[in-house]
């Protein structure tokens, strides 16, 4: 960012306070002061490990410190003023704001990530999409697909940065702080077979997250955008990758929107719904009457495609075995899994089984 921006609200400020004012790099250099010839020297009694969180403030035994705003895990830049006193403080404090109102308006108008994080936020009228886009030059019919990197069990701030080293072409590909745990990246897509180029993404993210953090993470991966306007649906997509997938799919870690198949349709049907049809399909005994082992044989006879011969086979069962206990299925249920029908019907109400039970686990 210009130092050219920080330093016009200096000279706006310069007549309102009575102390030396300025901004300092991450490494201690003057980027921007009421002192003109400060400028460009480097402050000694400046730490940057000091100062970790924005809004942050240090006194040294020289001058106040205040850290500015930082869309990176790193400090980008600190606000700092002449002495140690309350009155520094307070300068130091206004100024910070200053800085960082100054910094955000710029990022807004010349920072292209900053544009489609807005986009996805849906922080943006449709209309004013094209103007911005114009105004930063930006290609607005280019494919890009996002995938959604939400850490589990452990988050590290650090993370952005890793993700942000695999993606080095900041004027096509973005990398996105959301919140703590999740980050989004909005990748363009140059050739036809972007399915597979989108994969490779998502497992480098996840090899390098693993790598250098110890993170694990999940990544769901959107449908393609054909405009910059239909980003935050796609946005949405990948929420909604990871979601159904924690329930259905919950052994992968890179869900793709596209291959959601069922799970995505019950995932957006009403719970009363979802109830009435359980309730329908039950009628003679409710699904909790099946105990696990006649789970896990059924999850085995839909895994083998309806194939009695070879589900036990894999069952390590004799034929007839299998074939009695569908028989003990069908007394229970009412449906006989033999019969596509009735395997198609019995498959859905599993399926809504786990959508109830994972809504309820949250509560």
């Amino acid at each position: 960012m210009s130092s050219r921006i920080f330093q016009n609200v200096i000279i706006q400020m310069k007549d309102a306070v009575d102390r030396t004012i300025g901004v300092v790099d991450e490494q201690g250099f003057v980027v921007a002061s009421s002192e003109l010839a400060m400028i460009g020297s480097r402050l000694e009694d400046f730490h940057a490990y000091e100062l970790d969180a924005a809004g942050q403030t240090m006194a040294t035994g020289i001058r106040t410190y205040s850290a500015l705003h930082s869309d990176s895990a790193k400090l980008d830049y600190a606000a700092f003023s002449e002495g140690t006193d309350q009155m520094a403080k307070t300068i130091c404090a206004v100024a910070a704001v200053a800085f960082n109102e100054a910094k955000s308006n710029y990022e807004e108008k010349h920072n292209k990530a900053a544009f489609v994080k807005n986009i996805i936020s849906d922080n943006i009228l449709p209309g004013d999409v094209y103007v911005r886009a114009k105004e930063l030059h930006f290609v607005t019919d280019e494919p890009r697909s996002v995938l959604l990197v939400r850490q589990m069990e452990n988050s590290d701030v650090a993370a952005v940065e890793v993700i942000q080293r695999l993606f080095p072409d900041k004027q096509k590909d973005f990398v996105l702080n959301i919140n703590e745990n999740d980050i989004v990246v909005v990748k363009a897509l140059p050739t036809a077979s972007y399915q597979e180029e989108v994969f490779k993404a998502a497992r480098n993210i996840e090899a390098a997250l693993y790598e250098e953090l110890g993170i694990r993470c999940v990544i769901g991966i959107s449908t393609v955008a054909r405009h910059l306007r239909e980003l935050a649906d796609r946005y949405k997509e990948a929420q909604v990758a990871i979601e159904v997938g924690r329930v259905f799919e919950s052994e992968k870690t890179v869900i793709n929107y596209e291959s959601l198949g069922l799970g995505r349709i019950i995932y957006q049907l009403p719970t009363t719904l979802c109830e009435m049809f359980l309730n329908e399909v039950f009628k003679k005994n409710p699904i909790e009457t099946l105990d696990e082992d006649t789970l896990e044989t059924i999850n085995k006879f839909f895994e083998n495609n309806l194939n009695v011969s070879e589900t036990s086979r894999k069952l390590y069962v004799h034929r007839n075995t299998l074939v009695y206990r569908l028989e003990k299925i069908k007394k229970i249920t009412g449906l006989d899994l033999r019969e596509f029908d009735h395997a198609i019907v019995f498959k859905v109400a599993m399926m809504v089984k786990m959508y109830l039970d994972s809504l309820n686990s949250k509560y």
